[in-house]
C-alpha cells in the first residue's frame, strides 16, 4: 500500500555489529546502558541478562560501549576475581600474623607446680581396708554392737591397772603348785555347775588380786576359791548358784558364816572394783575379727585355759595372751599366722582391733607351744579332760607343733 508524501516511515534501525554512526558516538551513556540492557547481544531472546546485584554495581563502568571499537559484551570473571582477591587477602593476613608473632611471642600458660614424688615405700599396694566387725549385729539389741568398740578400748585401758606383781614371795604358806591345784578344782566346779567361761576366768583373777594384798594360809585357800566363784557368778551369771551349793561343793569343810565373811573380805579388799579384764573376752573378740571357725576358737580356748593353772602366765596382759593363743591355734590348724594366707583380708582388721602385730606375739606363742608340748602338770587333768570331749571337738588330742617348724613359720609371718 503506497504511503503519503508527508508520512514518515517508522523504523527501528539497529546498528551493525562493526559500525556505529556519529549519533551513536555522542549518545548519552545512560541511554546506551539502558538500551543494551533491553537488547543485550548476549541474550538472543532479548531477555535481561542475569547478574548478581554486587556485580552490577562494581562492573557497570566496564560494560559501557567504547566508540570506534567493535561492540562486544564482556562477561566479567566475577568468581575468578573474587577467588583471586580472597587468596591475596589470605596471604596478607598470613604475613601480618607472622609479623605480629615475631613482635609479640605467645604467652605460655603458667606451669603447674611440681610436687615431690611420694616414696614408694610409703604407698602400700592394695592394702585391704579395716572391716567393721560389729555392723552385722547393729540390729541386735542384745549385742550392743554400737558400744562394742568403746567397751574393749575401755578394757584395754583397765589392763594396766590390774597387772599382777609377783605376790608368791609374800605368801609363806602358799606356793605356785598349790595355786595350780586350786585352779584345777575350780575348773571342775565350773563344769559341774555349768557356769560360763567368763565366770571361771574372773574367779581366778579375784583369787590372785586378793592374795596380792592379803597373806593367807593354805587351809583357807579353798574357801577363797569357792567364794571367788560365788562373787564371779553374781557378776556374770543370770542365775548364780546359792551359798548352800558352794558349801556342798566344798564337802561342808566351811560354815555358812565363813563363806559370807570371806565374800565381804574379798569385796572390801578389792574395793568392789571387780570388773577385771580377762583373756577370754579378748579371745572371742579377736576370733571374730579373724572369722575363725568354732573348732579353731575352741583350740585357742583350750590353750588359754591351760594357762590358768600356770602362775607364770598370770602376770601376762590378758589381751596379749588371748592374741597369742589365737595365733598359735591358727598355726596349728595350718591357717598360717597373724597375717595368714587364709585370713589375709582380715589381717589389717586383726591388727587394728587387737593392737598387736605378729612379731609382738612370737615369744609368747613359743612359750605356749612349749607348755602344750611338755605338759609340766600332767597330774592336773581337769582342763585336758574337759577339752577331750566331742563337744569341744577333742582339741586336747591335737598334736603339738614341732618347735623348729613353728619358729620357721613365725619367721615368715
Amino acid at each position: 500500500m503506497p504511503l503519503t508524501r508527508n508520512a514518515k516511515m517508522v523504523t527501528t534501525k539497529q546498528p551493525r555489529a562493526g559500525k556505529m554512526g556519529p549519533a551513536a558516538e555522542n549518545a548519552n551513556p545512560e541511554k546506551e546502558e539502558s538500551y543494551q540492557a533491553k537488547r543485550s547481544p548476549s541474550s538472543p531472546q532479548g531477555a535481561p541478562k542475569k547478574r548478581s546485584a554486587f556485580g552490577d554495581i562494581t562492573n557497570s563502568h566496564k560494560n559501557q560501549v567504547v566508540a570506534g571499537k567493535k561492540e562486544a559484551v564482556k562477561v566479567a570473571p566475577n568468581k575468578a576475581q573474587r577467588a583471586h582477591a580472597a587468596l591475596g587477602v589470605a596471604k596478607n593476613n598470613e604475613i601480618n600474623l607472622k609479623k605480629s608473632m615475631k613482635k609479640s611471642p605467645p604467652v605460655e600458660a603458667p606451669a603447674e607446680p611440681k610436687l615431690d614424688p611420694v616414696p614408694e615405700e610409703l604407698v602400700p599396694a592394695q592394702v585391704p581396708a579395716v572391716e567393721d566387725i560389729d555392723k552385722e549385729q547393729l540390729g541386735d539389741p542384745y549385742a550392743n554392737a554400737e558400744y562394742a568398740k568403746d567397751i574393749f578400748e575401755y578394757m584395754r585401758e583397765r589392763e594396766e591397772k590390774f597387772i599382777l606383781p609377783d605376790y608368791m614371795e609374800k605368801q609363806p604358806d602358799i606356793s605356785g603348785d598349790m595355786r595350780a591345784i586350786l585352779v584345777d578344782w575350780m575348773v571342775e566346779v565350773q563344769e559341774n555347775f555349768e557356769l560360763n567361761h567368763e565366770t571361771l576366768y574372773l574367779a581366778v583373777k579375784l583369787v590372785d588380786h586378793y592374795l596380792v594384798k592379803v597373806v593367807s594360809m593354805r587351809d583357807k585357800l579353798q574357801l577363797i576359791g569357792s567364794t571367788a566363784i560365788l562373787i564371779a557368778s553374781k557378776f556374770e551369771e543370770r542365775c548364780p548358784p546359792c551359798v548352800d551349793d558352794f558349801l556342798y561343793i566344798c564337802d561342808d569343810a566351811y560354815k555358812r558364816e565363813e563363806l559370807i565373811a570371806m565374800e565381804m573380805s574379798i569385796l572390801s579388799t578389792l574395793k568392789f572394783d571387780i570388773n577385771i579384764p580377762i583373756p577370754y573376752r579378748f579371745l572371742r573378740r579377736f576370733a571374730k575379727c579373724a572369722r575363725a571357725t568354732m573348732e579353731t576358737l575352741t583350740l585357742a580356748r583350750f590353750l588359754c585355759e591351760m594357762t590358768l593353772q600356770e602362775y607364770d602366765y598370770a602376770r601376762e596382759s590378758p589381751s596379749k595372751l588371748a592374741a597369742s593363743c589365737l595365733l598359735l591355734a591358727l598355726t596349728m590348724k595350718n591357717l598360717g599366722g597373724w597375717p595368714s594366707p587364709v585370713v589375709t583380708l582380715q589381717t589389717p582388721t586383726l591388727e587394728y582391733y587387737s593392737g598387736y602385730r605378729s612379731q609382738d606375739l612370737h615369744p609368747l606363742v613359743k612359750r605356749l607351744n612349749f607348755l602344750l608340748t611338755y605338759q609340766p602338770r600332767d597330774k592336773l587333768k581337769a582342763v585336758r579332760t574337759k577339752y577331750s570331749h566331742r563337744v569341744f571337738f577333742e582339741v586336747a588330742k591335737v598334736t603339738p607343733m614341732d618347735m623348729l617348724k613353728l619358729e620357721e613359720i613365725l619367721k615368715n609371718c
